[in-house]
């Protein structure tokens, strides 16, 4: 066994691991990077990148369809292989050779092997231990949670792993969760030739999103033939004649060639020898607003490990907050970037892109709020994208302080509008000085003067004053 002291470790090379580690090796710390799998993890490979891969043929299909002269030289059926060749060309064949120049430009050093902390500063690798001056992070994420369903492990089920990489359509398809995972391959799968089935035990699917986004998105999932059963509870679980059986509360039986597991997730932390400093195995690492392990001063952990927000891009936010601390830079997590208000994105069709509050959750919260809802699809912009596009946009403001706390689309390709209410809301930009920000004309983005103006209109009804005082809403 030898011993290496270096300025930091990082344990973990998904994309919280990856940034950590390359900024702080780009400003000239030594820095070893470990990683037991595929620098990138998980997004990269078996979640953001290939469910999306998948999603999109369908979702451009649909989209020609409804657009007069490109429907009519749109002929025949979606591809499903040439799909799925597209999908490993866009996680390279789970070959991470092309992540490597960047690390090594940043002269970050990467090791290959499963780490383990050994005590304060210290990480076990392959039988070696580094040392670390400054600061151990630990960036090991999640992976799939199994529901304690009995028969469910023993019928070897997918996780999003295999629900992203499968190399050929199976015939049928039960997937037991219906939040964004399970909404997302539902409809990737049923766009390729499968019968899905899709069970969620609570009363409607993306419980955490508002109600008309939970509506829209099952209508679609039903419309392109998926079997939507909510307020289910799945009970037992066996294999028999290569299908998977699952048994319901009621005494109903479904069956399918295979059964893909979306309920949530759990951290990877049960042998990261978390027991060698004074904490808990198996559980969330708890971390401060400066991404630092309290009572650890030379310990962090960032990304889906802390159980703040299980989003790439929140992981990537936080990396960069630790490398500031690590630097001596007094960084820290904005209250928009922690917990349920973070900007998410469902990637399904209509797409839900939301940030901030809920309705529910900012009543919850003991804010004075108005909500404004406006059809998405109402601008001039909306009607190059064809007809019938479902959808409703809102935003809920804060009447007291006059700002928007949340916001949220649903509709055709609406994601890219989210980062304009990031920015509102984060920056808590007066709705008055919105009225400024003018969108292009003919574009999407005029949604938001068809909010202010409705916004200004139900204000106005309120307190029995007539009129448009902005020459935007004339």
């Amino acid at each position: 066994m030898s011993e290496r002291e270096v300025d930091v470790v990082v344990i973990g090379a998904g994309p919280a691991g990856e940034v950590c580690a390359g900024r702080l090796g780009q400003a000239g710390l030594e820095v070893v990077l470990v990683e037991h799998e595929l620098v990138g993890g998980e997004c990269s490979y078996w979640g953001c990148m290939p469910s999306k891969a998948l999603l999109r043929p369908s979702e451009l299909l649909a989209e020609a369809r409804r657009v007069p002269g490109a429907r009519e030289a749109v002929q025949g059926e979606l591809d499903a292989e040439a799909a799925l060749r597209r999908r490993d060309e866009v996680i390279h064949d789970l070959d991470d050779t092309a992540q490597l120049p960047w690390l090594e430009a940043r002269a970050v050093d990467l090791v290959r092997g499963t780490a383990a902390l050994d005590g304060p500063r210290r990480v076990r690798v392959n039988g070696d231990v580094l040392v670390a001056r400054r600061a151990v992070v630990l960036a090991t994420g999640t992976t799939a949670a199994i529901p304690p369903i009995p028969g469910l492990n023993e019928v070897a089920p997918w996780t999003n792993r295999e629900g992203t990489t499968a190399a050929r359509v199976p015939a049928s398809l039960i997937v037991l969760g219906g939040g964004a995972v399970g909404v997302e391959l539902a409809q990737a799968w049923t766009s390729l030739g499968a019968r899905v089935t899709l069970l969620e035990t609570l009363p409607r699917l993306l419980a955490r999103e508002e109600p008309f986004a939970s509506e829209l998105v099952e209508t679609a999932l039903r419309d392109r033939g998926v079997d939507v059963r909510l307020g289910v509870q799945a009970v037992m679980a066996h294999r028999e004649h290569s299908r998977v059986w699952i048994t319901l509360a009621d005494g109903t039986e479904l069956a399918a060639e295979e059964l893909l597991v979306a309920a949530g997730r759990r951290p990877q932390t049960g042998s990261l020898g978390l027991e060698t400093v004074g904490l808990e195995p198996g559980s969330f690492v708890t971390v401060g607003d400066d991404m630092r392990v309290p009572g650890h001063d030379w310990l962090y952990a960032i990304g889906d490990v802390n159980g703040r927000a299980l989003l790439t891009h929140i992981g990537k936010y936080q990396a960069r907050i630790a490398a500031e601390q690590i630097h001596g830079r007094d960084a820290r997590a904005h209250r928009l970037a922690d917990g349920p208000l973070v900007p998410r994105v469902v990637f399904s069709d209509p797409q839900v892109a939301a940030v901030g509050h809920t309705a529910e959750s900012a009543l919850a919260s003991g804010l004075r709020i108005r909500t404004v809802d406006q059809q998405t699809a109402a601008t001039a912009g909306a009607s190059f994208h064809g007809r019938n596009t479902p959808g409703i946009s809102r935003i809920v403001v804060d009447e007291d302080r006059d700002v928007i706390v949340g916001a949220t689309f649903t509709g055709t390709e609406v994601a890219e509008w989210l980062h304009a209410a990031t920015i509102a809301i984060a920056g808590e930009v007066p709705t008055e000085q919105l009225w400024h920000a003018v969108p292009s004309f003919p574009t999407r983005s005029e949604v938001w003067l068809r909010l202010l103006e409705k916004l200004e209109d139900e204000r106005r009804a309120a307190t029995g004053v007539s009129g448009a005082s902005h020459p935007a809403s004339a």
